[in-house]
């Protein structure tokens, strides 16, 4: 009896030394997953759920939950096969298991031996201010990343959005060579701080649909031209209006004239979102109805001021505003001034 439980320990240890001498992907510590991931090229991805990403995450991580039923289709959608993907969870057992799937399909991937608990044991950065998930009506997960200025990162379902993409502003940068590529991108007007050739560039493969005015298109030589008021269906769950965005202030009026540039109203399974684009507190956003989910500019002379912020919120009415494009404009007044308003006001910093 003791020589058959023997040998039966012994072939469960075999198996378990096969099973771990039959992984195709790498295992490394935190130092060496540290080292491989500040190369140019590679893809750090979070297994998480969205609520755990916006916890704090690896600066530059996508984020795709390894839990959903689709995880391999976004994978296959959005990551890069010819570029090495650097994969962790919470502790190290699920990006495990998201690497043996993975590496099944073709991928090149190095799992960060215990996860994040092991990344922060090690005082290594950690992203945790920067990412705001929200549920839709539909039960969907829906996550907004602030990146420079009026550059946003919105992720719904395996869906990648990109709105006003720029690689660099004063000394912050976004490196957009390891992000996925986009399945829409959004340019409001042509000024350099929301229109980069070079990003769009990067963020496009043959199926992206870039969505802008007329005068970016022309400056692109393509893309879906949307004038102020015009509405597209993209998908059975993702609408779009462009709305008017423009000076009103005597004085201003040549940064942004009126009919030339776009905001816009994007809906996700139900869940309204405003960004607005370099504008005013203007007549027209009287009749922006039932947003979620607001993103307003704040900075004069280009775009408002803070009481006009307040003024456009209270006419608006989301139930969260995000106020951006601020640069060096205090804000420290804007939450309070809404706070009777009923309307949560969430102000983020870029990385």
């Amino acid at each position: 009896m003791r020589k058959l439980f023997t040998f039966i320990i012994g072939l469960l240890g075999l198996n378990a030394f096969s099973a771990c001498a039959n992984a195709n992907y790498g295992n490394e510590n935190v130092d060496a997953f540290d080292s491989l991931i500040n190369q140019k090229g590679i893809i750090v991805l979070d297994v998480r759920t969205a609520s755990e990403y916006a916890e704090g995450h690896i600066p530059g991580a996508v984020n795709i939950d390894v839990k959903q039923d689709n995880f391999m289709a976004q994978v296959e959608k959005l990551l890069d096969k010819s570029k090495t993907i650097a994969v962790y969870c919470r502790s190290g057992r699920r990006s495990a298991n998201a690497a043996d799937m993975m590496t099944q399909r073709g991928y090149k991937v190095v799992n960060l031996k215990g996860g994040i608990l092991a990344w922060k044991s090690e005082n290594k950065p950690v992203n945790n201010v920067e990412v705001d998930a929200f549920m839709t009506p539909g039960g969907k997960t829906v996550t907004f990343c602030a990146l420079i200025h009026a550059s946003l990162r919105i992720c719904f379902d395996g869906t990648e959005i990109e709105i006003d993409p720029v690689r660099q502003l004063r000394e912050r940068k976004v490196d957009y060579t390891v992000y996925p590529k986009a399945d829409y991108l959004f340019v409001t007007h042509e000024h350099a701080d929301h229109f980069d050739k070079e990003a769009i560039k990067l963020l496009s493969a043959d199926s992206t649909q870039v969505i802008t005015n007329k005068r970016c298109a022309d400056m692109l030589g393509y893309g879906t031209v949307m004038a102020n008021g015009d509405q597209r269906s993209l998908s059975d769950r993702m609408k779009v209006e462009a709305v008017p965005a423009y000076n009103n202030t005597e004085g201003h009026l040549q940064f942004h004239p009126k009919g030339r540039d776009n905001g816009y109203v994007i809906t996700l399974d139900g869940l309204r979102i405003y960004v607005a684009g370099d504008t005013e507190d203007i007549e027209e956003m009287a009749a922006i109805k039932d947003i979620d989910i607001a993103f307003l500019p704040c900075n004069q002379p280009f775009t408002m001021t803070t009481a006009q912020l307040v003024k456009a919120a209270r006419i608006v009415k989301p139930k969260v505003l995000f106020p951006y494009h601020y640069g060096d404009t205090d804000l420290s007044g804007v939450t309070e001034d809404l706070k009777a308003d009923d309307i949560d006001v969430r102000i983020r910093h870029y990385e």
